[in-house]
């Protein structure tokens, strides 16, 4: 079966749609900035999001626009977040990672940031504080 592609321009950006299927890629300048599934012309369900370069900077799900459910960020080729997200911010449990692939810190997020239960290493790896955190401060003393 040949596969349809739909191609609206619309400035400088590009839409791709492929099959009829909510499948779109966004371009920008000749760079892509977006691949995935749009509802109603909006991004919903998994997708992978570029910054002006072409670098990808999140993989993961949407709905309406905002990050939802399990994802990855990346900055400069290097992932630097895994977790939950929810109402576009980060979420639940996650790991935060140093540019150099170090585990920087295992825990809880709330509204995007270390909220509740945690773990933090240095940029070595080492575990220096385990407990928790409010709005990436240490609240109780070390337990190690």
């Amino acid at each position: 079966m040949k596969e349809n592609i739909y191609i609206i321009k619309n400035g400088n950006m590009i839409y791709e749609l492929h099959n009829g299927n909510s499948k779109v890629r966004e371009y920008k300048y000749d760079k892509i900035r977006f691949e995935g599934e749009y509802i109603n012309g909006k991004k919903n369900g998994k997708g992978k999001e570029y910054d002006i370069y072409g670098r990808l900077r999140f993989e993961g799900e949407c709905l309406n626009e905002e990050r939802i459910g399990r994802g990855k960020e990346y900055y400069d080729d290097n992932l630097i977040f895994e977790g939950e997200y929810l109402n576009g911010e980060r979420n639940d449990k996650g790991k935060d990672y140093y540019e150099n692939g170090n585990l920087r810190f295992k825990g809880e997020y709330e509204d995007g940031e270390t909220n509740g239960e945690g773990k933090e290493h240095n940029i070595n790896g080492i575990l220096e504080f385990e407990g928790e955190f409010i709005n990436w401060k240490r609240k109780r003393k070390d337990k190690i």
